[in-house]
């Protein structure tokens, strides 16, 4: 990187350093810092960690990354957030006061980048719109950028589905959990039935459609065979592994802990027309020829879920999660996203929900969204990853985006030349039920609203 002679850096140590503290708050921070620093700052944010899992201090996506950041004399900052779970309320803060710290003990930085991974890329954004005038740019990986209403209605959508048509009789909440262990007991006895339902042609069909709600794609864990595009029942096997794992964290556990903080169910399904929805996926094809093949009807199964009784959610819930964990759109300082096509978790269609919100406040301009061609969630090279972060701070230096997937493979070469470099041009669905603060009309339907 080429510093302007102008731009004084800040005093520079007689030898690395690496430090370790704790916040007011509780929440360790991790801080480190080259002899040579560079200037730069990259305050990074984590991805979620379960209530119960251990959650350290993190300041880097792993450590290959971490080694050739530091090799290139950038300090790398972070803290563990002081709780686990949605803790965004708490990741804010904590990020904010790692910063400080950072400053009051090497100085203030030339340039401040926030970056993070999953859910640590809404803790990013957030970052990002909430507090501009501490950053000069931002970069978001696989992360949550549909916000926190969003996630959780699109979570509901898969789980009602499958609910509905493998388990129409049996007392299976899907929202309003007391707590962790009434959780638990849904996910059990519904993930019972959904493995039941494997086992037949017509199971297999409803499993996805479920997953069709979700935009599971086909091909979502690096460890599966890449089917062939028409070889449906390999992907409907892949989509299932990727069910079975939403259903046994954030349908029900990690949706309990999201709930205790809200005061309630911030999710609804009321109004949804789930027939417009499949017929917006990029996995309807697979949906369809897989009914045939069960030789079961499409229309009646989506038909009852239209009919179905729905889900309402709390309004004082929605309100806490609108403010806490909804986006404006209203960047004022470049953001770059970068995306897996094959993820499961947080699926690929994020993307287009924050870029209807940046369109909508007037920012699409300083937003670039880049896609990776793989499988999995987060599962960048580190050169992939290296070369997202030089392209923001390219259109940080020039004041102009170059993301072409020829330029970001030529910068993730050089940043691993061992690594693979897998950017490709890429245009995602639309998010199925996207929710932002630069859309009024994206508001619950109240009970005994229009119906599908």
């Amino acid at each position: 990187m080429t510093l302007c002679a102008a731009t004084a850096l800040p005093a520079q140590a007689a030898t690395d350093t690496r430090l370790e503290g704790r916040l007011p708050s509780g929440a360790a921070y991790v801080m480190d810092v080259p002899a040579d620093w560079n200037g730069t700052v990259l305050l990074y944010s984590h991805g979620y960690s379960p209530v119960g899992v251990p959650n350290p201090a993190q300041n880097s996506p792993g450590s290959a990354a971490r080694d050739k950041l530091l090799d290139e004399s950038y300090a790398l900052i972070g803290s563990s957030y002081a709780t686990s779970g949605w803790a965004v309320t708490q990741a804010v803060p904590d990020q904010l006061a790692t910063l400080e710290e950072f400053t009051q003990k090497f100085g203030p930085a030339r340039r401040t980048l926030a970056w993070g991974t999953s859910y640590g890329g809404l803790v990013t954004t957030a970052l990002a719109e909430r507090h501009a005038g501490r950053f000069d740019g931002s970069l978001s990986m696989c992360g949550l950028v549909q916000g926190g209403v969003a996630n959780w209605n699109s979570t509901l959508d898969p789980v009602f589905a499958l609910k509905t048509l493998l388990a129409p009789a049996a007392d299976i909440p899907l929202t309003g959990f007391a707590d962790q262990a009434a959780a638990t007991a849904a996910a059990k006895a519904l993930t019972t039935k959904v493995a039941t339902a494997q086992e037949t042609p017509a199971g297999r069909a409803r499993i996805a459609l479920a997953a069709a709600l979700h935009n599971i794609p086909g091909y979502n864990d690096p460890a599966q065979p890449e089917p062939d595009p028409t070889d449906w029942d390999a992907q409907q096997a892949n989509q299932y592994t990727a069910v079975t794992g939403l259903l046994q964290r954030p349908a029900f556990s990690w949706r309990q802990e999201a709930e205790s903080r809200a005061g309630g169910n911030p999710s609804w399904n009321t109004g949804v027309d789930y027939r417009g929805m499949l017929h917006r996926s990029p996995l309807y094809k697979e949906v369809t020829e897989l009914y045939k093949e069960a030789g079961l009807s499409l229309r009646e199964d989506l038909t009852t879920l239209n009919h179905a009784p729905r889900i309402s959610a709390d309004a004082a819930a929605v309100r806490w999660m609108r403010h806490t964990s909804a986006f404006t759109g209203r960047l004022t300082d470049p953001q770059l996203n970068i995306h897996t096509t094959g993820d499961a978790l947080i699926p690929v269609q994020a993307e287009s929900a924050y870029r209807r919100a940046a369109t909508a406040a007037g920012a699409g301009s300083l937003l670039r969204q880049a896609y990776v061609d793989g499988p999995g969630h987060c599962t960048f090279t580190p050169g992939e990853t290296l070369g997202a972060l030089h392209t923001l701070e390219h259109r940080l230096d020039t004041g102009r985006w170059d993301t072409s997937p020829h330029v970001l493979n030529s910068r993730a070469r050089q940043a691993d030349p061992t690594g693979e470099a897998r950017y490709v041009t890429y245009r995602p669905a639309a998010y199925p039920r996207p929710y932002d603060l630069a859309h009024p009309a994206d508001a619950p339907v109240p009970p005994g609203g229009p119906r599908p």
